[in-house]
């Protein structure tokens, strides 16, 4: 029986020491103050009635108010559901009413779009807001002091703790069930990954909404400093390392696009940095060598999903073993106690053999538990022997690195963001000038991927991208709105139904 928010309790870490940096306060959360807030905001969500068990959705700018609710979740035994500020009214309903929360926590930025879903969300009982104020919402500011004795709820390894959204090609997303046995072991695994010290310092850009704040707190869990971007700036990244002599740099490969093109003299600026990952998208072997040979910073290029909590279940090139950056091309080996098979796509119970692409499968402690309420596509993708089915096509070489080369499902990866085709072509086709659509990717040197739309226009209609962006706009997040428009007389169809998305690819790449 453990609780993941244990890891603050270490007393090898000096209370004193520096645990999170936001730079654009400025602000510093000691290892003390920040175990301080995390019980003052457990206890607060306790007094609103939030019990072991319940869930609390999480609708924030990246903050350290942000990382603060998810240790104060978990320390109550609730379940964490994070969520994105980008999100709409629609967006965030569903992960609201999908999750049954009883809870949820915004700022002042997110007000307006909590108060125009209160009437459609049953089992919210309780708003919390900071800095700000919400239609019978408490303040965050409001919750006094919590006992400095005040304990974690004791949880067993397999207790809920997280339901993580994921993208999924149906156009409906998908909870993927976390433990607090989950998320011990993938920040044990990235820390074994990475190497990581007491005495690192850590750039994070991943959006706290997403698994990548996974590889934060694992800097947290060894005792080391995290200093947080609420969004990447190239010039303001660059400052940061060189005023924080960052040792460990989060990155993705639209980050690194941006390094290799710096103006000289940049190399400088990282000197201190033993490390930069990339994940989230493919990285370009042209973009990696680049890298590689100016800043001779090795890349922990990494494999994992949503539902394995990046590398908790997943692959990874280690820096002291160059061998897996060969070519520029592999998302590295098996990280902690990850088990990596290719399997037919057609057939999963048939492995295959070195060298053969099928579809990768992915098995270790930290695999999710399966999909919250939607028992059909648990089954379709974990298996009762423990493997779980990516959905991502790649192959395993003699010495077992593995090697992304497609992907079975038509996801889109935008500088990590995924994005689902149906949701998009959804809202497009409401277009009065749309008589049909399809959304696909398209690789993009910097953004790794981006989205287009491929429309066929009704009679006498003229759409331009701009019009296009405008009505998108006002139904979904930024992220999701395709990059490029291309007009087309009819869409590629088998049997005039399935669309050949690969076909459109092949068009316009």
């Amino acid at each position: 029986m453990s609780n993941v928010t244990t890891l603050l309790d270490a007393k090898s870490v000096p209370a004193a020491k520096a645990a999170l940096v936001c730079p654009s306060r400025p602000d510093t959360y000691s290892y003390g103050r920040l175990r301080s807030e995390m019980n003052r905001i457990g206890l607060g969500l306790r007094e609103q009635g939030i019990k072991k068990g319940d869930r609390v959705c999480i609708y924030l700018e990246s903050s350290p108010e942000y990382l603060i609710s998810y240790f104060a979740i978990w320390r109550i035994g609730a379940v964490a559901v994070p969520s994105n500020s980008v999100y709409r009214g629609k967006e965030l309903l569903h992960t609201v009413n999908d999750a049954g929360a009883s809870a949820i926590i915004t700022g002042v930025e997110g007000t307006g779009v909590v108060e125009s879903i209160l009437a459609e969300t049953p089992s919210l009982t309780s708003v919390i807001c900071y800095g700000g104020t919400c239609r019978g919402s408490v303040a965050w500011e409001s919750f006094p002091p919590a006992p400095e004795t005040m304990r974690a709820v004791n949880c067993a390894t397999t207790d809920l703790c997280h339901i993580q959204y994921t993208a999924g090609t149906t156009g409906t997303p998908k909870g993927a069930m976390l433990t607090h046995g989950n998320w011990m072991t993938a920040l044990d695994a990235e820390r074994e990954a990475l190497r990581i010290r007491m005495d690192d310092v850590y750039l994070g850009i991943y959006p706290m909404g997403h698994v990548g704040i996974s590889w934060g707190l694992s800097v947290l869990r060894a005792g080391g400093t995290y200093v947080m971007m609420e969004r990447f700036d190239a010039r303001r990244y660059l400052e940061l390392a060189e005023r924080y002599k960052v040792t460990v740099l989060a990155g993705m490969p639209p980050v690194i696009h941006s390094l290799i093109h710096s103006p000289p003299g940049t190399e400088q600026l990282l000197a201190t940095a033993r490390v930069i990952i990339s994940g989230g998208g493919q990285l370009l072997p042209v973009v990696w060598e680049a890298f590689d040979r100016r800043y001779h910073i090795p890349v922990a290029n990494s494999y994992g999903l949503s539902e394995t909590i990046v590398i908790g279940s997943g692959t990874t090139t280690l820096p002291e073993y160059p061998l897996l950056t060969r070519g520029y091309r592999s998302v590295g080996v098996a990280v902690g106690y990850t088990e990596v098979m290719v399997v037919d796509a057609d057939d999963p119970d048939t492995e295959l053999l070195p060298g053969e692409n099928g579809e990768i499968a992915l098995r270790g402690p930290s695999v999710a538990q399966g999909y919250w309420n939607m028992p059909e596509a648990t089954a379709a993708v974990f298996r009762k022997d423990g493997w779980f089915l990516t959905g991502d096509i790649g192959h395993l070489d003699e010495d077992g690195i593995l090697y992304i080369t497609d992907r079975k499902k038509d996801m889109i990866i935008m500088s990590g963001w995924k994005i689902y085709p149906t949701e998009v072509e959804n809202i497009i086709i409401r277009h009065p000038a749309v008589a049909d659509v399809a959304v696909f990717g398209v690789p993009d040197e910097r953004k790794g991927e981006v989205a287009v739309a491929a429309v066929v226009q009704k009679p006498g209609q003229n759409l331009d991208k701009e019009a296009l962006e405008s009505f998108c706009r006002d139904h979904l997040a930024g992220y999701k709105i395709p990059k490029k428009l291309m007009i087309v007389d009819v869409l590629p169809r088998v049997h005039g139904w399935k669309l050949l998305r690969r076909t459109l690819r092949e068009q316009f790449s």
